[in-house]
């Protein structure tokens, strides 16, 4: 028996992404100039009006207001005509300094106030929580495939845009991409595409719209990943119209597109968000982290599914908790994969921050379409450089 399973993503013109833009390009400033920059900056954004907000600790200088014009009309919001103009928008700056008491966790941690002399034991986590990562054998990458579509479609879709391929579309707009799975969770093939984009007004949705969107993003995307076009449902822009959108049509805010930034809701997550965080936030370096653990969980033959669950104290720099689920997948108990994991990956944040080389200004690279599953330099999460030593350290 067949089951359905969707997920989601969104263009960098989708007003949560344009938040979540600005919230990285701060973040990327700011650890450009000193990369121990501590740093937590929420963006709102609606008509006429950007609001950027939190707390830095920082040697370093950035134009805020400076940096949420640029990121704004990178994006294509020049013209009031779109809905927003980043040249003449209303910019609210509200930053602070971070906590000293957060500050004097983070800086020394339990163990090196216990007498630790190790490093990567001086640096406690930057707050308590639980955070998760995953992998499984469904593509290339090792990504769920609905996500790994829904991002190259929407992916796609700005691409059509910035190349004037289609001179009438906008910048938001949203993917979904429904799967069909066997009765042993594999995929079928593809039951639905949907696809809503920002337009001119005075375009016809049946004549223009949806055979353009068809022809120039959906088919393309789906035959590349080797699908055939033509086979799903396909619906685009269901409402009829979509003129008003971006931060007109919606108010964006940083860190409510958590689920598009994963696992598209084939994995758990812990609630904490990525973006206009540093490297000291554990929801975002031990998130990414797992990602890294998970991936070479499979990539080793382990498992065709694993997901990893790390969980800290604040100012404390051994997490108090980690487990793996292979969901039935592992080809060997968990416990031993839990066991390998601890032995070949060291989860304080300190270490992970050397391991996977954090203190850089790389956050704005992975702000749309995904912080996981792609296969670029600075994405030193995706590496399986591991997989090797997992492996042998399962065979004892």
């Amino acid at each position: 028996m067949s089951r359905l399973f969707t997920s989601e993503s969104v263009t960098e013109g989708h007003p949560d992404k344009i938040a979540d833009s600005i919230s990285d390009a701060v973040l990327d400033a700011l650890i450009a100039q000193d990369p121990t920059s501590r740093v937590a900056v929420e963006t709102l954004i609606t008509t006429g009006l950007v609001v950027v907000a939190g707390e830095v600790t920082t040697e370093a200088y950035a134009n805020v207001g400076q940096i949420v014009r640029d990121r704004i009309t990178s994006i294509g919001y020049r013209s009031s005509k779109v809905g927003f103009d980043g040249a003449s928008c209303g910019v609210s700056v509200a930053i602070g300094a971070q906590s000293p008491d957060i500050a004097q966790g983070v800086d020394h941690a339990i163990e090196s106030r216990s007498g630790s002399v190790d490093a990567f034991a001086q640096q406690g986590a930057g707050d308590q929580g639980l955070m998760f990562g995953y992998a499984c054998n469904e593509t290339p990458s090792l990504m769920p495939l609905p996500i790994e579509i829904a991002h190259r479609m929407a992916e796609e879709l700005a691409s059509v845009r910035k190349r004037e391929a289609l001179d009438y579309l906008r910048p938001d707009g949203k993917t979904q991409v429904t799967v069909r799975y066997d009765e042993h969770g594999r995929p079928e093939g593809i039951d639905t595409v949907l696809v809503s984009t920002q337009h001119d007004p005075g375009v016809d949705l049946d004549t223009q719209i949806r055979p353009d969107i068809e022809r120039l993003v959906i088919t393309p995307v789906l035959e590349r990943l080797g699908f055939d076009g033509h086979d799903p449902r396909i619906i685009v822009n269901p409402t009829g119209k979509f003129v008003i959108g971006g931060p007109m049509g919606d108010a964006g805010l940083t860190g409510r597109k958590i689920i598009v930034d994963t696992y598209g809701g084939m994995a758990r997550h812990g609630g904490g968000a990525f973006s206009g965080k540093d490297p000291s936030k554990v929801d975002r370096s031990a998130a990414y982290a797992l990602r890294w653990v998970a991936k070479n969980v499979v990539a080793a033959g382990l498992a065709d599914r694993a997901e990893a669950q790390v969980a800290y104290a604040i100012g404390k720099a051994e997490p108090v908790g980690f487990y793996i689920d292979t969901f039935g997948t592992g080809k060997v108990p968990e416990s031993q994969i839990e066991e390998a994991v601890l032995e070949v990956f060291d989860l304080r944040p300190a270490a992970i921050i050397h391991d996977l080389d954090l203190l850089r200004p790389i956050y704005s690279e992975f702000t749309v379409y995904g912080h996981f599953g792609r296969e670029v330099p600075n994405a030193t999460w995706e590496r399986t450089d591991r997989a090797d030593r997992l492996a042998a350290a399962v065979k004892g």
